[in-house]
């Protein structure tokens, strides 16, 4: 079960222990352990540094889950996702570790269920489930019409990108800088390193 107003909306503390799918933040003494996607994971710097997230408490009768994120949009999306029947709370994860807010809008607007399906663990089925849900329940009015449509070829980019060791929002953001007339992924992979170089 969940609540409607929630008990922990936001957690302040210092970060005690990055693990794979969460982080151990030191609040007033105590250690709580705080899932989170990974962008979270990506941007928190390390150990020792301080980090503030929005929070959703899940409450079930074997256990009491907390999950963090970096913005009160991420937060949104979670709780709507985590609504959908047969979503829980880890592929809602995937989801927002996979793909930026923007990014998921523009795929529901285009119906472009192959972008949800570069999720880790949803078919087309449930991309498709997902899709039809989720239209209904996301403002889709505000999202910039200037997010690109995400091709296999450059869903195949990110992939490599991410191997690479950048975040994904790294990744979409180079991808947003590259002319259209370069199509193959090798070249489109060579300009992207290129761009990410001279941000960095």
């Amino acid at each position: 079960m969940t609540h409607d107003t929630p008990m922990i909306a936001s957690l302040s503390g210092t970060i005690l222990k990055i693990e794979p799918t969460s982080l151990v933040v030191g609040v007033g003494g105590v250690g709580v352990r705080v899932f989170v996607p990974r962008t979270v994971l990506e941007n928190v710097g390390g150990i020792g540094r301080s980090v503030r997230l929005h929070t959703h408490l899940m409450v079930r009768e074997d256990a009491l889950s907390l999950y963090g994120f970096e913005t009160d949009e991420d937060l949104q999306l979670f709780e709507v996702l985590i609504g959908i029947s047969g979503i829980g709370p880890k592929v809602s994860l995937a989801i927002l570790s996979t793909l930026s807010p923007e990014l998921l809008k523009s795929a529901i607007m285009r119906e472009e269920t192959a972008v949800l399906q570069r999720v880790p663990g949803i078919g087309k089925k449930t991309a498709e489930r997902i899709m039809f849900q989720l239209r209904d329940k996301l403002d889709l009015t505000a999202v910039p019409t200037t997010i690109p449509f995400v091709s296999d070829v450059d869903a195949d980019v990110i992939d490599v990108l991410t191997t690479l060791g950048f975040s994904i929002v790294e990744a979409q953001a180079a991808l947003q800088n590259l002319p259209r007339e370069v199509k193959g992924v090798d070249e489109r992979v060579q300009l992207a390193l290129q761009h990410l170089d001279q941000g960095r």
